[in-house]
């Protein structure tokens, strides 16, 4: 072996990393906030947990981005710590596929369907579809599929780089008497860590232990305790990505990093145990990929199995080594971390954005309380709801631009594009809610009283705008755009309903029933009115835009308002909100 097999093995390295990496992060992307999904509605249980962990591990190919999805998750407060545990556990069997993969790399055969079998047989064709995908397909979910291809084609040619460029190591005499050094567990449990902490990877780390053994160099005993050490090293991803989180994302890295040296300690002791009682035949046999492929599995399959039923000693041993806050935080926000897997951060900021849309919708709601029933302890919570929702533009409009650099799917995009707008609409109807509470304080200090008549009216209207309010965010809520629809001919009728006070009030002033002081405050709540319709409206009209691909608000409204559907549904409404006397 010269200088130019190590090249060889360093480049295989890479292209084994980078595929690894681009087939992950596609996966990633098409499986967008579905992942999200499935993590919060199905870890009610550790089986149905462990279950999720191994699918999403094998769907996404790599536990190291699953660990990091969970600190992110849970350092948002979308995750309990508890949830997480069974997912860890089913992430580290799941991630035991890719051995079995790589381990189709050592099959001998002149059957020519068996030889198909081999990687480097079929990824040449798995890259050539998955380049005309790329180059020729229109659609993003092809092009994504595309580059999954393309990234396990990569992967296949990087590992049998990597095996062509560790093969002259059989014919070394040093080689062998370096790797009696790994007849010792310990030091063979060591370097596994160390070297897969260092490349981030145990799926490469597995694959270049796969291929070292098709030289035939290495043993049972060489390999069981360098497997167990890289379930070990795999763990460094997730202590990193803890690193400026709060205490109990810490505790999702502590739980993950427990659990494979509590599980390797074990295993290590009763392997090693037996193996003094039953002097194990195979110790010394050479082991092939297919042999370290069942090794691993069989190491992460019996560490789930004999630590499951201690989930709960796993997450109180994570409570004491990371002790409790001083104070918990009273709003947590969406993590960076989750940056990482677009799709669900996409997914998060859509359930961030809902709760500041009802907590914009409980602000006008309140303020419209006030106008007839002022209270002091209902004016501190308009003003606490305003600054949340101040938190939240800001919070969400930066975490939104970032997601856009990520790389994320069309359909994502279109979402970050309606949340954008959202965000500026309820962030506007928090402040219309903050007038309409200073009209109401001014109505209630200077003890102003609207006419019977007036009262009648903004009664009806009132319940317009409640009405038209739940529509919007209800439509919203759901992504519902036939939901959305009914919120246009409701825009039309506050509107309307709008000009008639108004028309009705300059009627009272002429005969004096009502005076100017109240007319200016009657004005300012009209004008706060209808800017909360037109919001309403916006929001509404973004959903059926994302859903019909309209890019004109403007054409679109003018052809709902030409159809017969907006006319019956706007004589629908008028009929229903009728002021006294029409």
């Amino acid at each position: 072996m010269d200088l130019f097999s190590i090249f060889t093995l360093c480049g295989g390295l890479a292209f084994f990393l980078y595929g690894m990496t681009t087939m992950s992060k596609s996966l990633e992307k098409m499986a967008g906030g579905k992942l999200e999904r499935l993590l919060k509605n199905m870890t009610s249980n550790p089986f149905k947990s462990l279950l999720l962990g191994a699918g999403i591990t094998i769907a996404i190919q790599s536990s190291s981005a699953m660990t990091v999805m969970l600190v992110g998750l849970v350092n948002s407060g979308v995750m309990e710590l508890g949830q997480t545990i069974g997912v860890i556990m089913g992430s580290n069997i799941g991630t035991t596929l890719t051995a079995w993969i790589l381990s189709l790399t050592g099959l001998e055969s002149g059957n020519v369907f068996v030889n198909l079998l081999k990687p480097e047989n079929f990824s040449p064709l798995v890259a050539l579809v998955g380049i005309i995908l790329i180059m020729g397909s229109k659609k993003q979910k092809r092009r994504d599929i595309g580059r999954i291809m393309v990234g396990f084609s990569i992967l296949m040619y990087g590992m049998e780089l990597m095996k062509e460029a560790v093969s002259p190591l059989a014919d070394m005499p040093e080689f062998a008497s370096i790797l009696t050094a790994f007849n010792n567990p310990l030091l063979g449990v060591l370097v596994g860590a160390v070297f897969t902490g260092i490349i981030q990877s145990s799926a490469a780390s597995v694959g270049i232990l796969q291929a070292l053994a098709l030289t035939g160099s290495i043993t049972y005993g060489m390999a069981i305790p360098i497997i167990m050490g890289q379930n070990i090293g795999t763990c460094v991803t997730a202590l990193l990505s803890s690193i400026g989180v709060n205490r109990n994302a810490k505790r999702v890295a502590v739980i993950h990093i427990s659990f494979n040296i509590i599980g390797t300690v074990v295993c290590l002791i009763l392997f090693y145990g037996g193996n003094l009682i039953f002097h194990f035949a195979f110790m010394n046999q050479p082991v092939g990929a297919v042999g370290i492929a069942f090794c691993h599995t069989v190491f992460n399959v019996f560490t789930t199995v004999i630590l499951l039923p201690f989930s709960r000693q796993l997450e109180q041993l994570a409570r004491r080594l990371i002790k409790s806050e001083p104070k918990k935080e009273h709003f947590a926000f969406l993590d960076p971390l989750l940056l990482r897997t677009p799709g669900v951060a996409v997914s998060e900021c859509v359930n961030m954005t809902v709760q500041m849309g009802q907590t914009a919708r409980r602000n006008v709601l309140l303020a419209i309380e006030q106008l007839s029933d002022y209270q002091e302890s209902r004016e501190t919570e308009i003003l606490e709801n305003e600054d949340k929702l101040d938190i939240y533009e800001d919070r969400l409009g930066g975490y939104l631009v970032e997601i856009s650099q990520h790389g994320i799917s069309i359909a994502d995009s279109r979402t970050v594009s309606r949340l954008l707008h959202a965000i500026g609409d309820f962030e506007r109807l928090g402040d219309h809610a903050l007038n309409l509470q200073e009209s109401a304080r001014e109505l209630h200090e200077k003890e102003l009283h609207f006419s019977a008549a007036a009262e009648a009216e903004l009664e009806v209207l009132l319940s317009a705008l409640r009405d038209i309010l739940d529509q919007a965010l209800n439509s919203f809520s759901a992504d519902d755009p036939d939901t959305a629809k009914n919120v246009e001919p409701l825009e039309e009728t506050v509107d309307r309903l709008i000009e008639e006070i108004r028309v009705r009030h300059i009627q009272r002033l002429q005969t004096g029933e009502c005076t100017i002081r109240l007319g200016f405050v009657l004005n300012d709540l009209l004008t706060n009115f209808e800017r909360v319709s037109d919001h309403c409206s916006n929001i509404a009209v973004s959903i059926i835009e994302e859903h019909n691909g309209e890019a004109d608000r403007h054409a679109y409204l003018h052809s709902v308002k030409a159809g017969g559907d907006f006319s019956a549904d706007l004589d629908r409404d008028l009929e229903k909100y009728r002021l006294p006397g029409q």
